[in-house]
C-alpha cells in the first residue's frame, strides 16, 4: 500500500511510471506490424499510379477531395454492402500519404474505379447535380485546365526511393504520358484507380 501512496502522492513519479507503461505497451503492438507480410506487401495486382493517375492524386489533395471523401472501407455490413469489399492494409503500399479518414460529407472512395465511366466522372466533375441531383458536392469545371506537372518524373524518382517499383524506362516517358491531358484527365484517371487491385482478386 505505501509503495502505491507513493506513487499517488509525487507527481513525478506517476509521470515516469505512466510514460514507462505506455511506451511498453506500444512497442508491444507496433513492433510486431513492422513483421507482417499482410501489413507491408502490396496484394497481388496492386501496381504503383501511372504519370497521369500520379498527377491525379496530386489534383485531388489540391482540391481537398480528402476532406469530405475517406478512403478506408471497414469491416461491418453496413459499409461492404454499400461500398465494396472491405479495405485490407496490401492496398496501401504505394499510397502515400494515406487518404484514410472517418469524416464522409459524401461517400467513400475507395471502391469507385471502374464503377463509373470517365463520361460520367467528367459530368459530375463539371456539375455533380448533372447526375446526382441531391448532392453537395461544388462542381469544379476549373479542371478543364491544361495539365502542368514539371515535376512529374522526379516525383516518380523520389517514390521509387521509397519503394515504388518504378523502371527509368517509365520515368522516362512519364512527361510525354501528360501532355494533351487536361487536369480532369489526370483526376478521372486516378479515379478510376481506386480499389481495382482487390476487385481483380475477386
Amino acid at each position: 500500500m505505501k509503495g502505491h501512496e507513493k506513487f499517488e502522492t509525487n507527481i513525478g513519479l506517476m509521470v515516469i511510471f505512466t510514460v514507462l507503461v505506455m511506451s511498453i505497451g506500444g512497442i508491444v503492438q507496433i513492433v510486431p506490424l513492422f513483421h507482417s507480410q499482410a501489413l507491408t506487401q502490396p496484394i497481388a495486382g496492386l501496381k504503383p499510379l501511372e504519370p497521369l493517375a500520379l498527377a491525379g492524386r496530386d489534383l485531388y489533395l489540391r482540391e481537398s477531395c480528402n476532406v469530405c471523401h475517406s478512403q478506408m472501407i471497414r469491416p461491418f455490413r453496413a459499409e461492404t454492402e454499400r461500398y465494396g469489399h472491405y479495405s485490407v492494409a496490401g492496398e496501401y503500399v504505394y499510397d502515400r500519404p494515406f487518404q484514410w479518414g472517418s469524416k464522409r460529407t459524401g461517400p467513400d472512395l475507395h471502391r469507385v474505379g471502374g464503377r463509373y465511366s470517365d463520361d460520367w466522372h467528367r459530368a459530375h466533375l463539371i456539375n455533380p447535380r448533372d447526375v446526382v441531383p441531391e448532392s453537395i458536392m461544388p462542381g469544379y469545371p476549373w479542371l478543364q485546365e491544361p495539365l502542368d506537372d514539371p515535376l512529374i518524373a522526379r516525383k516518380m524518382r523520389v517514390l521509387r526511393v521509397l519503394g515504388h517499383p518504378y523502371t527509368d524506362e517509365q520515368i522516362e516517358a512519364a512527361p510525354a504520358a501528360l501532355e494533351g491531358k487536361t487536369e480532369m484527365d489526370a483526376l478521372i484517371a486516378y479515379l478510376q484507380t481506386l480499389g481495382t487491385a482487390i476487385k481483380t482478386r475477386r
